[in-house]
């Protein structure tokens, strides 16, 4: 692997990492938005 491929694989997945961790991010906060509204009921 040329170094400029390696830095487009690093890129590549720092990029997918992030937005998998939004992604979880939402669900945490979606859980925790209908957990606090079912509490209320």
């Amino acid at each position: 692997m040329t170094p400029e491929e390696e830095t487009e694989f690093k890129r590549r997945r720092r990029s997918r990492n992030l937005a998998l961790g939004a992604v979880l991010l939402f669900f945490v906060v979606l859980f925790y938005a209908i957990t606090i509204v079912r509490m209320g009921d």
